[in-house]
């Protein structure tokens, strides 16, 4: 069997758009826009960017909005404006976001008035030519429009003071607009979006996707799922960053090409507020990480929930423990299908079909998508051997904006993508992820693989959240050292020493254990074992 990869998100949304005009696209706040109000909103942005600004087809556009409705108009207005979308996280620091801004030569940006100031401190160093802003309430009506923006601004002093040389209220932008936007003669071949790396393991990088990328991993995503998906009937829950690439997808091309529903939860930290917003809300399909399974978990109005209109929860991003399934499972009563991807191959490479979830690994490549296991020479492996995962398939991207050298790093002239990862393929072609590939600790020259021991860990009953490292012993050699989040302060080490000599061979025991109140994670909630890192390599240079 073989889908049609040969359009672009444009087209895809338009037909969206024509197909299911009266269905609900996205809400927020309790506000709700149609495919046809999404239709003619991100119309009107793309007729702003053609008549307004210097910014002609190709031109990038940077995009800094947490999960609110303005983000998918802006986002396709851009995409039927020709641009090229460069999604940008809105917690960024000005050094960050500069980085970003110069690399992509980003000649536009749309932020929220909220988070404005760190752009503000920066932006007479870029190329950017026109800042749009928006405050947070711009697209629901007038008089909440008024009430909320007012409170937020001027009641809680949610928006920091800034200045850009060249600004324009978000509103004052679409009223702008005037006549129909000009159509773009567009190539699936052409860049959509400029996904940045999370710049894990050193600067982060542009990845190129396509038009052609992201169409093919929604038809991809979307043919695993047909059985679970129906058309315009589901409610997904979206409290993963839009601007990230896993969320993008689900929310802004599979969802919209099937004409469902989208709950955006602009801050998912916030768990009261996120547990308030899904009260009495029929949700069936619910996308998340463990990091924020275990902090729903915990919450006690959130166990009270009605689940029984959830079907699945989908798990990506980071590794999903046996724990965190369990408890997940027993409560919603609905299946958890763990899935695996990269920013480069936006982003899914497998999951677990619905009808046979194997739970402890990441499913089966999706169709047209090959994945092998090769060994440091990079020579394939049997079954069943651990090795670096590579994977080859019509998702995988174009390479690294302006980064040849890096690009041919990790792709070879076949098509072949090194994702970074140590994995085994099963005899049945379900991929178990075994752990990255620069995180692995060497114990005296036995491998030890963090995953495995956080996943021991995380089966304690007080272990609120587990991060595992390997720390330089001064002999070649590493020690396994465990941070953890309980929520028993009588806890003590031993008494993790103790669990863990029941589940794992000696040398994986943790012998340095330290107790921490949270643990550094990402914008998505991956927690951050490179900083954990940098925090022992700090405090060992200090002593």
């Amino acid at each position: 069997m073989s889908l049609n990869y040969n359009r672009t998100l444009t087209d895809v949304f338009s037909e969206s758009c024509k197909k299911f005009a009266d269905k609900s696209a996205f809400t927020c706040m309790d506000h709700t826009l149609t495919y046809a109000e999404l239709d003619q909103l991100s119309a009107r942005f793309a007729a702003y960017l053609q008549q307004f600004t210097q910014l002609k087809p190709g031109d990038r556009i940077a995009v800094q909005l947490p999960n609110i409705l303005q983000y998918p108009v802006v986002v396709f207005g851009a995409l039927r404006a020709g641009m090229v979308v460069v999604n940008t996280n809105p917690l960024y620091t000005p050094h960050e976001i500069k980085h970003q801004l110069n690399d992509s030569g980003a000649k536009a940006l749309v932020v929220l008035a909220n988070i404005a100031k760190n752009a503000a401190a920066i932006i007479a160093e870029t190329g950017v030519e026109q800042v749009i802003v928006t405050e947070l309430a711009d697209l629901h009506k007038p008089f909440k429009r008024m009430l909320v923006n007012f409170v937020v601004k001027h009641v809680k002093k949610m928006v920091p003071p800034f200045y850009f040389p060249k600004q324009i209220a978000f509103n004052k932008a679409l009223a702008l607009a005037t006549g129909p936007a000009k159509t773009v003669s567009q190539s699936p071949d052409d860049i959509a979006v400029l996904q940045y790396t999370g710049g894990t393991t050193g600067v982060a990088k542009g990845a190129m996707l396509t038009h052609r990328n992201l169409v093919a991993n929604m038809a991809q995503l979307n043919e695993r799922m047909k059985n679970v998906f129906r058309p315009s009937q589901e409610l997904y829950v979206a409290p993963l960053p839009l601007y990230h690439i896993y969320s993008f997808t689900i929310h802004c091309t599979s969802a919209v090409a099937l004409g469902n529903h989208s709950l955006l939860i602009p801050n998912p930290r916030d768990i009261p507020a996120f547990v308030k917003t899904l009260k009495g809300k029929p949700f069936t399909f619910f996308v998340g990480l463990n990091t924020l399974f275990n902090a729903l978990l915990r919450n006690s109005d959130f166990r009270q929930l009605d689940f029984s209109h959830l079907r699945l929860t989908c798990s990506g991003g980071m590794a999903l423990t046996a724990e965190t399934t369990k408890n997940w499972t027993e409560l919603t009563k609905a299946p958890i299908s763990e899935g695996y991807g990269l920013t480069e191959t936006s982003p899914v490479v497998s999951n677990n079909p619905l009808e046979s979830v194997q739970y402890g690994t990441v499913g089966l490549p999706l169709i047209d998508t090959e994945c092998k296991v090769v060994d440091d020479a990079g020579t394939s492996l049997p079954a069943g051997e651990s090795g670096e995962l590579c994977v080859r398939g019509p998702q995988v991207m174009k390479g690294y904006w302006q980064r040849p050298e890096a690009t041919a790093e990790v792709m070879d002239a076949e098509g072949w993508f090194k994702t970074g990862d140590i994995a085994q393929l099963q005899p049945d072609g379900y991929i178990k992820i075994v752990d990255r590939k620069k995180d692995m600790i060497n114990v005296s020259g036995f491998k030890v693989f963090p995953n495995e021991v956080e996943d021991a860990l995380s089966a304690h009953p007080d272990i609120v959240e587990v991060a595992v490292i390997g720390v330089p012993d001064g002999e070649g050699s590493e020690t396994v050292k465990a941070f953890i989040v309980t929520a028993n302060e009588n806890l003590s080490v031993d008494d993790v020493r103790k669990f863990a000599k029941g589940t794992l061979t000696a040398y994986k025991v943790p012998h340095l254990i330290e107790f921490r109140k949270e643990l550094p994670k990402t914008n998505v909630g991956k927690i951050l074992r490179r900083e954990l890192r940098d925090q022992e390599i700090a405090k060992t240079k200090q002593q």
